[in-house]
């Protein structure tokens, strides 16, 4: 369910921010148009608001200031330390895409931003399933992630990536559960979803989906 990696956002907290700023050569492309990024996510979200994968809150600030109640879940503790640091009024719990807290207001909006790859495909088809029986018609889910247009593609990139020589970028994208995008369409489709896929860099998309 992705807390494999908790130790390693532990870990990453402290400098994370740097990351998501260019500061890390090879993740600079990953992180090409961060703010668009967030911006985008905001701009799609609608009324009450869940937040998988808070991290130090980067996208919980862009949420609020649109006037968007946020109820936030985030699995690293030290994540969610950071994250109340810039945020005094955030409303944040431990857990992660499958076990969250329930006994909340309801949602119209899902988002996430860089976090949906923890999940295995497996998972994440029961994700969206729990995630379907939560949204009311018409309600989104919005996440931005590294994806895939294609397994050609993926492969490519991977190839491109082992040229470069950016052996910690290339061990991320190998290790965690990065989907194609046909594989994300066929399981959003059939849960009820209508979804479509915005390009804002060579990784990251927008994913958008809303309930039928």
């Amino acid at each position: 369910m992705g807390r494999e990696f908790d130790p390693l956002f532990d870990e990453w907290a402290a400098t994370y921010d740097d990351t998501v700023a260019g500061h890390d050569i090879e993740y600079k492309e990953v992180f090409l148009h961060y703010d668009d990024i967030l911006n985008e996510i905001a701009n799609r979200a609608i009324d009450n608001v869940l937040e998988f994968g808070v991290g130090t809150g980067n996208l919980t600030k862009k949420l609020l200031n649109k006037g968007l109640d946020v109820i936030g879940i985030e699995p690293s503790k030290e994540m969610r330390t950071l994250a109340k640091q810039k945020i005094n009024q955030l409303e944040i719990y431990d857990g992660d895409f499958l076990l969250f807290p329930t006994n909340i207001k309801p949602i119209q909006t899902i988002v996430s931003s860089y976090a949906f790859h923890h999940l295995t495909d497996a998972e994440k088809n029961k994700a969206i399933s729990i995630y379907a029986e939560m949204l009311p018609k018409d309600g989104k889910i919005v996440f931005a992630d590294t994806m895939f247009a294609s397994e050609h593609e993926k492969t490519i990139i991977l190839e491109e990536t082992k040229k470069r020589g950016y052996n910690r970028l290339l061990a991320d994208l190998q290790t965690e559960y990065y989907s194609t995008i046909p594989f994300l369409k066929q399981n959003f489709e059939k849960h009820g979803f209508a979804v479509q896929f915005h390009r804002m860099n060579k990784f990251v998309w927008i994913l958008e989906a809303v309930k039928k």
